[in-house]
């Protein structure tokens, strides 16, 4: 049976030359792993849309979403993954995750040091020597 493919965004999220990383929680897929902020893609809405949606539900911040970053593929045992990634400022807001138990902002070359969630990983790397 063919896997399904999801469509997703993700926000790498600026604050003071920093980025914010968040840890999935427990009873939440991939919990545990920490990635970069985002969510699902929904039906007639642009992934700039989507990302500005996810992050003030699951984060309740206001973000400015900016430009393409990179696009990067995964293949998990159940399903397929394409992340679009795009950077953000981050504008205003107390942070209050609703999908994550952790969140940090991490300086660009520490990002790989954190259990990534493995579609996120590429995108850490590239960061990190930028």
């Amino acid at each position: 049976m063919a896997k399904s493919t999801v469509h997703v965004v993700a926000g790498i999220i600026y604050k003071e030359n920093k980025i914010l990383l968040c840890r999935r929680k427990e009873g939440k897929p991939q919990a545990g792993f920490w990635e970069f902020p985002g969510g699902k893609v929904e039906k007639n809405e642009s992934n700039q849309k989507a990302l500005y949606r996810e992050i003030k539900e699951e984060l309740g911040i206001e973000i400015k979403v900016k430009d393409f970053y990179v696009q990067t593929a995964y293949s998990y045992p159940t399903f397929n993954i394409v992340l679009w990634v795009y950077t953000c400022e981050y504008e205003s807001g107390e942070i209050k995750p609703t999908d994550h138990d952790k969140f940090e902002w991490v300086v660009p070359p520490k990002l790989p040091d954190y259990p990534l969630s493995p579609a996120d990983i590429e995108v850490a790397e590239k960061l990190a020597k930028a």
